[in-house]
């Protein structure tokens, strides 16, 4: 008998440093506990010893310490199957005779919330009880009973590798003359079957992070910097920030991770990669050297300049330094070539009330403009006409014109291309001399000249 013992010692011992309570992760279970028989109908032994009903028996063995032990494994959902071994005395009603009680069976076993703290569980089997034990006398026939067995108890989760139990199991048989009994059992449950490598609680299967150990509520994983985001989400593990930013500082508030912000103190633009732009002309002020002055990239953030004011830019200027009315910001007619033109244009007179040229003087003076052209053919004229006072307003701006169309078809009938020249009036608008004399309004019915648009 001690020998057996010795085995169901050893048993335990090797599994206690592996074991914790069963889950869902862990779906083995050994349990160990201490037990008695409480004896619902007295019956006598084979050796016509009475052993009375309602008699409560504790284990007396000092060397065996968990003299019930059950193993159970996990099928699906609450569901187990397993077996449990029961050793125990039965004392005598009014005497000093003992008998060694020992029972096995096979077990199903239902858990109600098995991942929960408390989870209550009913068990039912069949198998064998012996009144006799195991020793040299005895009688396989004679002491064993076939038993069915239903047990009601609860576990209390006391930790991923803990739990403890208590439980009731009442047992029934007719034969051999070993009536129902009750056996109540209080012990310790361990559980085991799930690899756990980081040693973080959370099994390999569930653990997002099997080999670093970790958190519960990151499914395995750490959260170095404590930011509320798991390191394997977390583009800065070390650290803290915002799960917008995933995990990232962003001191300055402009939804740029510190990272990534070229100015991480100051709140700028996503575009300029974190740096503000004062003048908003799309280069950042800590490389615009005109900050308040909005300008253009290729020229670090500054306007270019424009020399001669003549609306085409110095770097796309050709003549910088003087004015011009080309796309290329040179005027189309040289300045020299414009100023014989316009003293020619300013004896191109007119009687009053009429646009007809008249006089061998103002022909000559036309056929010189007109050598010009032909001289120069790149050169294209805006023939400008213009009236003194005499009339109305409307009247003198019709006059104007009539007299520029005067000039421009004398042009084209002595060989200047029309495509060159235009012609436009501006009436009274632009008097060449101030007053109403005579002198003034003779000097004013004349002709000028402009490079064409």
């Amino acid at each position: 008998m001690k020998q057996l013992y010795k085995i169901i010692l050893m048993g335990l011992i090797l599994g206690w440093s592996t074991l914790q309570a069963q889950t869902t992760d862990n779906p083995w279970l050994i349990t160990a506990g201490l037990g008695s028989i409480h004896l619902q109908e007295s019956f006598i032994s084979n050796d016509g010893v009475l052993y009375q009903g309602d008699d409560l028996s504790l284990s007396k063995n000092p060397n065996i310490g968990v003299p019930s032990l059950g193993i159970f494994r996990k099928i699906v959902g609450g569901l187990s199957l397993g077996g449990q071994f029961a050793y125990n005395n039965i004392n005598q009603a009014n005497g000093n005779e003992t008998l060694e009680y020992l029972a096995a069976a096979g077990m199903l076993k239902y858990g109600f919330g098995i991942d929960k703290g408390f989870s209550p569980y009913l068990k039912a089997g069949y198998g064998m009880t012996s009144k006799n034990g195991l020793d040299a006398d005895f009688d396989l026939s004679r002491s064993l009973s076939r038993t069915y067995l239903g047990s009601l108890g609860f576990n209390v989760k006391l930790g991923d590798r803990f739990g403890a139990f208590l439980e009731t199991n009442y047992k029934t048989s007719g034969e051999r003359n070993f009536g129902n009994h009750f056996n109540h059992v209080v012990g310790f449950s361990y559980g085991l079957g799930s690899r756990d490598a980081d040693k973080d609680g959370i099994v390999d299967e569930k653990d997002k992070c099997p080999e670093v150990p970790g958190l519960k509520e990151f499914d395995g994983c750490p959260d170095t910097d404590g930011d509320g985001l798991p390191d394997n989400e977390d583009e800065c593990p070390e650290e803290a920030g915002t799960k917008e930013m995933k995990g990232c500082p962003d001191q300055d508030g402009d939804t740029v991770a510190d990272k990534d912000d070229e100015c991480p103190e100051e709140a700028g633009l996503v575009e300029l990669n974190g740096c503000p732009d004062a003048d908003e002309d799309g280069v950042a002020d800590k490389d615009d050297e005109c900050p308040e002055e909005a300008g253009d990239a290729e020229n670090n953030g500054c306007p270019w300049p424009d020399a001669d004011n003549d609306g085409v830019l110095d770097k796309d200027d050709a003549c910088p330094n003087e004015a011009g009315d080309g796309a290329d910001g040179c005027p189309s007619i040289a300045p020299e070539t414009l100023e014989a033109l316009n003293k020619l244009g300013v004896d191109i007179q007119f009687a009053a009330d009429s646009d007809k040229i008249m006089g061998k003087k103002v022909m000559s003076i036309i056929d010189e403009v007109k050598q010009i052209l032909l001289d120069q053919p790149e050169i294209s004229l805006t023939i400008e006409g213009h009236a003194s006072t005499d009339g109305g307003e409307e009247y003198n701006m019709d006059l104007s014109t009539r007299r520029a169309n005067a000039v421009r078809d004398y042009l084209i009938s002595n060989g200047v291309d029309g495509n060159r020249l235009e012609a436009v009036g501006y009436g009274e608008t632009r008097p060449k001399a101030e007053g109403d004399s005579p002198e003034a309004r003779a000097k004013n019915r004349r002709v000028e000249f402009s490079p064409k648009q």
